[in-house]
């Protein structure tokens, strides 16, 4: 449960003719972008850092909007209680909604919108950074510099150039990745059910899903989580790549299942991962948690890995993607409050 502090509300304005609007799981960073763009008070933003769940339900009591992020769990229950409480729109400011039950918001007449695209070069770039950094071993250069040790020895690399690259969904934040590693001089290799006519005239190669497998040195996964991809890198994947390749995930944590990621790695056939998402990070991401005893066994296993670098969900964080976000975010509370068509509207 959050703590009591979590649940003090801050709030942005007093305009009463303002939609009230509760903005959960929220940051500094959050009240700074999203209050930038809140122009002339057109909303009435409160910010709780809760999270929104079945037990948090209470602080939408008065509001007739809620802003949710990745980790807030908007499920039936959830669903059905802020209904009772009024609600009337569900705003995510991200681009995933697997974390919202959309049959239940229809049944409850609660619209819900989200930002289907902020930057996909803010992701597709932290992709690459993830794969420089884990390949060069540039983390734990700099720590040794830091301790007066300039020893070389067990930070040797690779060539990213005539790799071969394979990118697992090629919407525009992968079709953006395909581009940053054939300008590395890759070979690129993709996956996605919807092939882009644009990325084959590129050089981009569009195989099977096993055939990326086998034939990737590093795969980069940039798929939404669905049932069809939950799990999808699991033992029976594993045992197709590559000995030694290297996977990233920037998607959704829930793509790969992390007990048989380690199983993977212990036999050394996963050589590398790099993740900026993992499947339970709700419990862990967001929050300082350096004085405490984390409780994840599967998380701190993959910790004790050194071919292992994990970020916290930061791939979106840049100030090109938080001022996309927020006013995406304000456009679609306006346009619902002023009866317009909401563009961004999540319909299943």
């Amino acid at each position: 449960m959050p703590s009591a502090f979590s649940f003090l509300g801050i709030f942005a304005n007093t305009n009463s003719l303002a939609m009230k609007v509760a903005v959960f799981s929220t940051k500094s960073y959050d009240r700074d972008f999203l209050g930038k763009f809140n122009t002339n008070n057109e909303h009435e933003l409160t910010y709780f850092e809760a999270s929104l769940n079945a037990y948090t339900t209470n602080l939408t009591l008065g509001f007739e909007a809620v802003c949710v992020f990745v980790n807030d769990k908007v499920d039936r229950e959830t669903v059905k209680k802020i209904s009772r409480n009024g609600i009337r729109i569900i705003a995510l400011r991200c681009a995933g909604f697997n974390n919202v039950d959309i049959s239940a918001a229809n049944e409850n007449n609660i619209k819900v919108v989200r930002v289907p695209a902020y930057s996909p070069q803010a992701v597709a770039e932290h992709a690459v950074a993830l794969i420089l950094t884990l390949n060069r071993k540039t983390h734990k250069a700099y720590n040794r510099i830091r301790e007066g040790n300039f020893s070389l020895d067990r930070l040797i690399g690779f060539n990213l150039y005539h790799k071969t690259a394979g990118v697992i969904g090629t919407g525009k934040i992968g079709a953006i990745f395909c581009g940053l590693m054939q300008g590395f001089g890759c070979k690129v290799l993709a996956f996605d059910n919807y092939e882009s006519d644009e990325l084959k005239k590129k050089g981009v190669e569009y195989m099977s899903f096993d055939e990326i497998l086998e034939q990737s040195d590093i795969i980069s996964l940039h798929c939404p989580l669905t049932p069809e991809t939950h799990h999808l890198f699991n033992s029976h994947a594993f045992s197709k790549l590559k000995n030694g390749a290297m996977i990233i995930n920037t998607s959704r944590g829930a793509v790969i299942d992390t007990s048989d990621a380690i199983d993977a790695l212990k036999s050394g056939k996963l050589g590398y991962l790099g993740i900026d998402v993992y499947e339970q990070e709700e419990k862990l991401f967001f929050r300082d948690l350096s004085e405490s005893i984390i409780q994840d066994d599967l998380f701190l296993r993959l910790m004790s890995f050194p071919n292992v670098l994990i970020t916290s969900h930061q791939g979106f964080f840049t100030k090109e993607a938080l001022d996309e976000i927020s006013v995406t975010t304000i456009k679609n509370l306006s346009d619902f409050e002023k009866g317009f068509v909401l563009e961004n509207e999540v319909q299943m």
